[in-house]
């Protein structure tokens, strides 16, 4: 006995009412065009999330390069005794390493261009230890900041905008102004520019400078006192579980506050995950649409089949055989279209990288233009669990869409039906 005839008759029949007939060529490219619509809409709907992910954890990736994990200041956003402070983070578990800061507002100036930054003074030794900066110098090395001889590191975007070049003369100048005769004037200081680094963030590339941290304490006024301590942990989503237990031994010394990268960044990091929130429902519902094109497939395949429907109903088929095989033949689009679509998603989001490219070599365009948004390539993460609820999703989607038209066709009255055939 071939395995056809061990199929029950209801997937037989459902399966057969798939292929095309003469008289039914017309269902049949409708039910080809609710595959194609099921098909596109999944696969857009992985590509479209699985770029939203890769731009969330490169961009993630990019901000923890510059970014503290954790970061422990006061409340006057200094930090006195930090040594004291830097040997009690020692030892916390997951912490990999401290390095002390100084931070501040700043414009630079060089020839007639001005550009106000964020100044960080650093002490490269410790820095390397919790930031990229030295895995992303472009011209000079980080080790060139040293005490005393006030040099400056800018990124790449800002050298370019002030027009100026490795070893050129910058003026700093420091908001905390100084008394003259004839007012407050800000303090200014001239620094070497001895380096370029580029991280792949627009708003640090275009708007931090890095100096030695005892430059930045004499520009500052900061005396013996830093801005605080930046921390880097062997994960950086333990922020929640480490920064309690810093607290908690350094207690009985002070008042100490302890933000992390997230709470440095809440509006960015709310704004991506609510984007793809929307996004997700909105391309869900793009989904939706193409499945409940279903509908319209089967209420034809109904109409095209009544006298079949009548016949096998007089031969003993129940009203629950002759919805099944509805069911059956709808969820066939759906699964196929939805199976078909994974595999075009999966195609594309894999292979992003090399799609975008072409195309913007082919149209002589470029998506995400650098000054623009934070990044300029399109990145790409394909996350399992979004690929296993947008299969079931569109799944389910299309076997709702069968139950109607299937109910309707259980419905039809054999002899009604066969009166005109």
């Amino acid at each position: 006995m071939s395995l056809l005839n061990k199929l029950p008759y209801e997937l037989f029949i459902g399966l057969r009412y798939l292929r095309a007939k003469r008289k039914s060529h017309f269902t049949t490219f409708i039910s080809i065009t609710s595959m194609v619509g099921i098909a596109l809409g999944v696969a857009v709907l992985i590509v479209v999330l699985s770029v939203m992910n890769g731009f969330g954890t490169e961009l993630r990736n990019r901000i923890l390069g510059v970014a503290s994990h954790l970061q422990i200041t006061q409340g006057d956003n200094t930090l006195a005794n930090w040594q004291q402070v830097l040997a009690g983070v020692d030892g916390v578990p997951h912490v990999l390493a401290a390095a002390p800061f100084v931070m501040g507002q700043g414009m630079l100036s060089f020839n007639s261009a001005a550009q106000g930054t964020l100044v960080r003074g650093i002490v490269p030794a410790d820095e390397i230890r919790v930031a990229e900066f030295a895995d992303k110098m472009k011209v000079g090395k980080l080790d060139d900041l040293r005490a005393g001889e006030f040099n400056i590191i800018l990124g790449a975007d800002l050298a370019y905008t002030l027009g100026a070049t490795v070893g050129e003369k910058i003026v700093l100048m420091s908001p905390s102004g100084q008394a003259t005769p004839v007012g407050t004037m800000p303090r200014m200081k001239q620094f070497k520019l001895v380096g370029l680094f580029e991280m792949g963030y627009q708003n640090y590339d275009s708007g931090l400078a890095l100096v030695h941290m005892e430059d930045a304490a004499k520009l500052y006024r900061m005396n013996d006192k830093i801005t605080g301590l930046r921390i880097k942990l062997d994960d950086p989503f333990l922020t929640p579980e480490v920064a309690p237990a810093i607290a908690s031994k350094l207690a009985g010394q002070g008042n100490y506050y302890i933000s992390d990268w997230v709470q440095e960044n809440p509006n960015f990091f709310a704004a991506l995950k609510m984007e793809k929130r929307i996004m997700s429902i909105i391309m869900v519902l793009v989904v939706a649409v193409a499945a409940f094109n279903i509908v319209s497939t089967l209420i034809m395949a109904v109409i095209d089949k009544r006298a079949d429907i009548a016949i096998m109903r007089t031969f003993g088929a129940s009203p629950r055989s002759i919805m099944g095989i509805f069911i059956i033949q709808g969820a066939l689009i759906g699964i196929i279209g939805t199976l078909l679509g994974v595999a075009l998603g999966l195609l594309i989001a894999l292979n992003i990288g090399v799609i975008v490219p072409f195309i913007e070599n082919l149209f002589h365009v470029q998506f995400l233009a650098k000054d623009v948004y934070y990044i300029s390539e399109v990145p790409s993460q394909v996350l399992w669990s979004d690929v296993t609820a947008i299969t079931l999703t569109s799944i389910v989607l299309s076997l709702l869409a069968t139950l109607y038209p299937s109910y309707k066709a259980s419905t039809i009255n054999p002899a009604e039906a066969l009166r005109y055939e």
